[in-house]
């Protein structure tokens, strides 16, 4: 048996395919009677995939209305 808190500890591995077969199984179980585990994993999925669209086009210029702390704060923590 699995725990919720077991789980995000896999999290990773599970969306890149990499759990073993055993892990996966019991993982796979976890999510079937955890619906809040099935929230968790979807937005985790969609935060990946917002982030890769907000990376996307690295050439586009940073909007007028962005403050200019807030860019260097980014860039420095880059």
């Amino acid at each position: 048996m699995m725990t919720c808190r077991e789980l995000t500890e896999f999290l990773e591995h599970y969306l890149a395919g990499e759990l073993p077969a055993p892990v996966l199984r019991v993982f796979d179980h976890h999510l079937a009677l955890c619906v809040n585990c099935v929230r968790y994993v979807s937005q985790y999925r969609d935060t990946i995939a917002s982030g890769r669209r907000a990376f996307a086009d690295l050439d586009v210029p940073v909007p007028d209305d962005v403050p200019d702390d807030l860019v260097a704060a980014i860039l420095a923590a880059r």
